[in-house]
C-alpha cells in the first residue's frame, strides 16, 4: 500500500472505510515528510546508466579544457636561451616524477661487455649489460665503431615488440629504412640498443608491460620510467666516455622513450623520435601502461618537446607505427589502442610546439628517416632473445616488490608532520596531509557546487512502514547525484533523526542495499537500519557498467583526477543537501560502506567533513600490498580489475594513514574470517597501526572498533549496528 500524499500514487483497495482509515493510522506520521522544494523526477531509462553518461562527458569536457587550463604551469622566458632552459626547470622536474623517475642510478657504471654478435662495415656488434639502480639492470646490443676515439653516441630504442637485433637489420624482416640501429653504426657511433618489455600476454592473461605498470603505478614509479632510467644509465656511461655528441632515437614505444628522454636528460643533443608524437588528448584510450597520472594536466606532446627545446627535435613518420588493438573481453588487462599517428594531428601538434618557441631560434621538424647502406652485418653468434626478455621483466617485477617491502618506512616518513600532543594539535597538523590527499591522491576540481535542484519520485518499498523516495541533484554543470531516501515510520514532525549513508559496493545500485534476497551480500541493511528508526540514504556510485566505468578512471588520471573525483563532490553535495532537511540532525550523518563502498569509506570521508563517522566493511586490508604485490594470490595485480591501481599510494597514503584523515571521528572496521579480499593476519597488521593511532596516540581507543565475525565478504550487521546506535546517540527501535 502506498501513501496517499505522494503524487501521482493511487489506493485501490475493496476495504471497508473504517478498515482502511484503521491501516493508514500508522502511516500518518511519516506520511507528512515531503521533500522539501522538490521538482517531480520525470526521467526515463535507467538512471544509473545515465549518470556514468553524464560523468564520461563531464571528463571529456575537463579533458578538452585542459589544453588551455595548463598554459597557467608554464613561464617561458624566451629573450635568450639561457633564460628558456631555467624557465622550464620546474617543469621538466616535474615530468620526470610524473614519469616515475625518482629513485638515483649507479653511480659510474661499468656495463659487462661480453660475446661478439655480428661484425658490420667499420663496426661490431657485442651483448651488453650495465647498471642502472638497484637491483635493475639494462641489457640489449653494443655497437662500436673500429676507428677510435669515440666521438658521437647513440641509443636506439626499438619499439616493445621488436627485439634489438631486429631494429639493427640482423634479424626479422624489417624494412631497410627503418633498420635505425644499423644506419647510426655506419655513421661511426658508439650504439647501445636495450632490450624492452613486450606486450605478450602472461600467465594471468595481462601483457607484461601492464604487468609491470600495475605494482609500479601503486608504488610512485612507471614501466616508462624505469626504461627511461635504463637510456639515461647508458647516457652516463657514455658521458664518462667523454662523449658529449648524444643522441636518442626509437620507434613506436621506442620512440615515446627516446622523446621522453629527450625532454629529461638536457645532456641529449638530438632527439630522433618515428612512430610516435601527435595530440594525446585520447590517451585513455591507449594501453594502460601508457597511463601517467595528471599528464594532460601540465604536458601534451607540443609541451613535452618545448623540454626538449632548444636542442634538436626531429619526427619521423615514414616507417608508420606499431597497430595494436585489445578489444575489451580480450584479456584481463585494460582495453587499448595503439595507431600510426594521424599526419594532420602531428602538423597540428608542431604548429603548436614551434608556436611556444616563436621567440627563439629554433624549430621542430617532420623529416623523411636516411637509409642505410644494402650491406648487412656478418651474423657470428645471436643471443638469446627469449631469456634476456625473461631477465629484464624478472628483475622489474623483483625491484617492484623490493620497493613494497620499504615502502611502509616511506609513508612513516611521510606523515612525520602529524603531531598528536592533542587533539587539536593533531587536527591542524592533519589538514595539510588532507589537502595533500584531495590535490594530489585523489585529485580535487576546481568547482563550485551548484544549487541542489531536487527532482524526486516515491519508490516502492517492500516494508511498506517504510516510506521511500529516489532523488536526484546538481553537483557540476552536467554532473549530477542520485539515490535513494529512506525514511523510518515513526518519525514525527519537528523531530530530528541521524542519518546513515548505506553505500553499495562494485556493480551495486541503491536498490541493492535494501533487497536482501536478491543482494545478498549487502543484507538489506539500508532497510534494517530505517527499520530501527535511522534515516537511511543510499548514493549510486559510479564503478557500474564494467568497462564503461573502468576507462573514467583513465580518462580522470589524464588530468590528474580519479573516479573520486567525482564522487567526493556528489557525497558533498548529498550530505549538504540531507544537513538542510528539516527531519535530519546534521551533526549525526554517517557513512557504511560495503566492498567498493568499503574502499569509499576510507577516500570519502576523509574529504566530506559533514560525515560524523565511517564504517568500512568487507573492504579493509594492507591495501598497497593487495594492489602492488606479484606474489599474492589475493593481488589485484593477477587480476581484470585494471582500474584499481592508484598513483603512489605505497609512498603516501595506505588505509592506516587515510584512517588520520578521517581521525578523531569513530571509525569501524567490519570484517568476515572467510572474506577472500585479505587473509586475516593482513587486515589485522593494518588495523592494528589505527588502534595505535586512536588509542595510544589520541587517546581516544573508545571511538575505534574492529569485528571480527565467521562469515564471507558481506555485511554482518551487528557489531557495526551497535557502534552506529553508541557514537550517533540514537536508541534504536529494536
Amino acid at each position: 500500500m502506498r501513501l496517499p500524499t505522494f503524487p501521482g500514487t493511487k489506493i485501490q483497495c475493496r476495504l471497508p472505510g473504517y478498515l482502511i482509515i484503521m491501516l493508514l493510522i500508522p502511516l500518518l506520521s511519516s506520511a507528512q515528510f515531503q521533500i522539501p522544494d522538490s521538482d517531480d523526477l520525470k526521467w526515463e531509462g535507467d538512471i544509473a546508466s545515465r549518470l556514468i553518461d553524464s560523468c564520461d562527458a563531464f571528463l571529456l569536457q575537463e579533458i578538452k579544457n585542459s589544453i588551455q587550463e595548463r598554459i597557467h604551469l608554464w613561464h617561458r622566458d624566451l629573450r635568450s636561451i639561457e633564460k628558456y632552459t631555467l624557465s622550464i626547470a620546474e617543469n621538466r622536474k616535474r615530468f620526470a616524477h610524473m614519469i616515475g623517475v625518482r629513485d638515483d642510478r649507479i653511480a659510474s657504471p661499468a656495463p659487462d661487455i661480453c660475446g661478439l654478435v655480428a661484425e658490420g662495415k667499420n663496426y661490431s656488434v657485442q651483448a651488453i649489460r650495465w647498471p642502472v639502480m638497484e637491483q635493475i639492470h639494462g641489457e640489449g646490443l653494443l655497437i662500436t665503431p673500429n676507428e677510435a676515439p669515440w666521438q658521437k653516441a647513440a641509443v636506439v630504442i626499438p619499439d616493445a615488440d621488436q627485439s634489438p637485433e631486429e631494429i639493427l637489420g640482423i634479424s626479422g624482416s624489417l624494412d631497410l629504412k627503418c633498420q635505425t640501429a644499423r644506419l647510426y653504426a655506419e655513421q661511426g657511433y658508439v650504439v647501445i640498443i636495450p632490450t624492452l618489455i613486450n606486450r605478450q600476454l602472461n600467465q594471468w592473461n595481462i601483457s607484461n608491460r601492464e604487468f609491470i605498470y600495475r605494482s609500479a603505478y601503486e608504488l610512485g614509479r612507471h614501466i616508462i620510467g624505469y626504461e627511461v632510467q635504463k637510456i639515461l644509465a647508458a647516457n652516463d656511461w657514455f658521458s664518462n666516455q667523454g662523449i658529449s655528441d648524444i643522441t636518442v632515437s626509437g620507434w613506436g614505444e621506442g620512440g615515446l622513450l627516446a622523446f621522453y628522454t629527450g625532454a629529461i636528460d638536457t645532456r641529449v643533443k638530438n632527439t630522433e623520435v618515428s612512430g610516435y608524437f601527435g595530440s594525446r588528448q585520447r590517451i585513455w584510450e591507449e594501453p594502460a601502461y601508457r597511463n601517467v597520472f595528471g599528464l594532460l594536466k601540465e604536458f601534451g606532446d607540443a609541451e613535452i618537446g618545448s623540454l626538449i627545446a632548444p636542442r634538436h627535435l626531429v619526427f619521423h613518420s615514414d616507417c608508420g607505427a606499431p597497430e595494436i588493438n585489445v578489444p575489451a573481453g580480450a584479456g584481463a588487462g585494460k582495453p587499448g589502442i595503439l595507431q600510426a599517428p594521424d599526419r594532420s594531428g602531428v602538423k597540428n601538434e608542431l604548429v603548436r610546439l614551434n608556436n611556444f618557441l616563436s621567440g627563439l631560434v629554433w624549430e621542430a621538424s617532420l623529416e623523411e628517416s636516411p637509409v642505410p647502406t644494402q650491406e648487412p652485418a656478418r651474423l657470428i653468434d645471436l643471443p638469446d632473445h627469449l631469456s634476456r626478455h625473461e631477465r629484464q621483466l624478472k628483475e622489474l617485477d623483483r625491484f617492484n616488490q623490493w620497493l613494497l617491502q620499504g615502502s611502509k618506512y616511506v609513508r612513516a616518513d611521510f606523515m612525520s608532520g602529524l603531531n598528536y600532543e592533542n587533539l587539536q594539535a593533531f587536527k591542524k597538523s592533519a589538514d595539510s596531509y588532507r589537502e595533500y590527499f584531495a590535490q594530489e591522491v585523489i585529485g580535487e576540481f576546481d568547482q563550485t557546487l551548484l544549487p541542489f535542484k531536487i527532482r524526486s519520485q516515491p519508490f516502492p518499498m517492500e516494508n511498506q512502514e517504510l516510506t521511500a523516495f529516489e532523488v536526484v541533484l546538481d553537483v557540476f554543470p552536467g554532473l549530477f547525484a542520485y539515490g535513494l531516501l529512506i525514511l523510518p515510520p515513526d518519525l514525527e514532525t519537528g523531530e530530528q533523526r541521524p542519518v546513515v549513508v548505506c553505500q553499495h559496493g562494485l556493480e551495486g545500485r541503491p536498490q541493492s542495499t535494501i533487497g536482501e534476497q536478491d543482494f545478498k551480500a549487502y543484507k538489506a541493511f539500508a532497510s534494517r537500519l530505517a527499520e530501527r528508526g535511522y534515516i537511511t540514504f543510499a548514493p549510486q556510485n559510479i564503478y557500474i557498467f564494467e568497462d564503461r566505468f573502468r576507462t573514467l578512471q583513465f580518462k580522470a588520471n589524464s588530468i590528474k583526477k580519479t573516479l573520486f573525483s567525482l564522487m567526493v563532490p556528489q557525497h558533498r553535495q548529498i550530505t549538504e543537501w540531507l544537513s538542510t532537511l528539516p527531519f535530519v540532525d546534521s551533526t549525526r550523518i554517517a557513512f557504511y560502506g560495503l566492498s567498493y563502498g568499503g574502499k569509499s569509506a576510507m577516500r570519502i570521508p576523509p574529504l566530506v567533513s559533514k560525515y560524523c563517522l565511517s564504517i568500512c566493511s568487507a573492504d579493509f586490508n594492507e591495501w598497497v600490498w593487495k594492489n602492488a604485490s606479484s606474489i599474492s594470490p589475493y593481488s589485484y595485480v593477477r587480476t581484470g580489475e585494471y582500474e584499481i591501481f592508484e598513483w603512489d599510494l605505497g609512498s603516501t597514503f595506505n588505509y592506516a594513514e587515510m584512517t588520520t584523515l578521517i581521525a578523531p571521528r569513530p571509525f569501524m572496521v567490519e570484517r568476515g574470517h572467510f572474506d577472500g579480499v585479505a587473509p586475516d593476519e593482513m587486515v589485522a597488521h593494518e588495523y592494528a597501526k589505527v588502534r595505535h593511532l586512536y588509542n595510544a596516540r589520541l587517546n581516544i581507543g573508545d571511538r575505534t572498533e574492529i569485528e571480527w565475525f565467521a562469515g564471507p565478504h558481506t555485511i554482518n550487521g551487528k557489531g557495526t549496528f551497535d557502534f552506529l546506535d553508541k557514537h550517533l546517540k540514537f536508541n534504536p527501535r529494536n
